[in-house]
């Protein structure tokens, strides 16, 4: 398999690194799995919506990034740029299938793993330098592991630090293998652009240029106590990934999560009241499920509508509970006394504190309800067999023919595998 590979060192090869960090970084993932899967769409224009109804772009092929089309772009744009251009609704499902096999063969290579997202992944193989090579041919074993288990290329970065690795990984792609080592790390960083770094967005930035750091190599002028006062903990990193010394580990083990919430973008300025009350009743049956799955109840929820103006939204307490039926319940009270009739663009339903339900306390002071765990129990049984929503109340029959599509939390396993 040929890559593009970029070492500028001159280092002995033979040397142990202290400490070797790899970021695998799929190739316009979602496009090239339909790809694989369609070969008639090899090296054509194709780029990724929402279901068949759906008419922003996700991602894209590299061919049709050729023409100068990039995610968040809508389709009618797009096709002026690329009349040739195929357009694929999305399978969210195959993408997690194909994901999960990827992240899978990565333990081949090193125990330490961090799935960082649906198409990344960083390894630590500081600890497998002896039986399994150079830094270089632990990243063409990677790359090798990753084909053989999906069809689909990556790109992989290779440094002593996360941030670095992420950085390096972007540098030659499609396909690529790029190398920093780590004594070199800083002198390559020097003339980037801050906000080129993982976690360094556009509000971080336009604060350090407050301080005249628009580059990495200008991070040093200013102290690090500075970045501390403002960021807390999180300046002191900043500070030193800016250096190439990013002290992070890896994060191996996934926290409870703190929150659970699902959305949806609806049909540009809807006023039909059944129409969004469907919505609603969706996306609360979406999470009363979700938390039932991992066992957990919460009883603070978000309730939000958006509108041209804004956010219409409300954070609510009922007893702890995880029911779709109670969760709708307090969202359409809270929809119905705050709608103005204004028309409204996206919804969204958000558990604030999920908690294992062994944990949660009883509440004296709740009204009591009827009990709808058994009815719960046989309709997820029957929808985690036969696919979600085979059972559901009537109510939510005509709703949304929109795909799910993958949570930016996703894992391959426990309480964040969410579609």
């Amino acid at each position: 398999m040929q890559s593009n590979w970029h070492d500028p060192s001159g280092s002995d090869p033979s040397a142990l690194w202290e400490r070797l960090i790899l970021l695998v970084d799929m190739n316009a993932f979602f496009a090239s799995v339909e790809q694989l899967d369609h070969p008639e769409w090899k090296g054509r224009p194709i780029c990724i919506t929402n279901g068949s109804q759906g008419t922003t772009i996700i991602t894209s092929s590299y061919e049709a990034r050729s023409y100068g089309i990039k995610t968040g772009m809508r389709l009618p744009e797009a096709k002026r740029l690329c009349p040739s251009l195929i357009r694929v609704p999305s399978h969210p499902e195959r993408y997690a299938e194909v994901s999960t096999a990827i992240m899978e063969s990565l333990y081949d290579i090193t125990p330490v793993v961090e799935v960082f997202s649906v198409d990344e992944a960083f390894l630590d193989a500081t600890g497998c330098q002896r039986l399994l090579g150079t830094p270089l041919e632990i990243a063409q074993l990677t790359k090798q592991k990753v084909f053989e288990a999906s069809g689909v290329l990556c790109s992989v970065g290779v440094s002593g630090d996360k941030t670095t690795a992420k950085y390096a990984a972007k540098l030659n792609k499609p396909d690529g293998l790029t190398i920093i080592p780590p004594w070199e790390a800083e002198q390559r960083l020097k003339k980037a652009p801050v906000t080129a770094l993982c976690g360094i967005n556009k509000g971080v930035g336009g604060y350090l240029a407050q301080y005249g750091v628009t580059k990495c190599g200008e991070m040093k002028n200013i102290p690090m106590s500075v970045l501390s006062k403002r960021f807390g903990n999180l300046g002191k990193r900043l500070w030193l990934m800016a250096q190439g010394k990013d002290p992070e580990p890896l994060i191996t083990e996934e926290s409870a999560p703190k929150s659970i919430g699902h959305g949806k973008v609806i049909p540009p300025n809807t006023t039909d009241q059944q129409v969004i009350l469907t919505y609603l009743h969706h996306m609360s049956e979406k999470v009363g499920a979700r938390l039932r799955k991992h066992q957990m109840v919460a009883s603070h929820y978000y309730i939000g509508i958006k509108q041209e103006v804004g956010w219409v939204s409300d954070k609510l307490r009922i007893a702890p509970t995880s029911d779709g039926k109670s969760i709708y319940q307090i969202a359409q009270q809270h929809f119905l006394s705050h709608w103005n009739r204004a028309g409204v663009y996206q919804v969204q339903i958000t558990a604030l504190d999920p908690r294992e339900l062994q944990h949660q306390q009883l509440d004296l002071f709740a009204e009591p309800k009827e009990e709808r765990g058994e009815v719960n129990d046989v309709t997820d049984k029957i929808n985690q067999r036969y696919g979600e929503f085979t059972l559901a109340p009537a109510s939510i029959l005509n709703r949304s023919g929109m795909p799910n599509v993958i949570s930016p939390a996703w894992r391959p396993s426990g309480h964040r595998k969410t579609i």
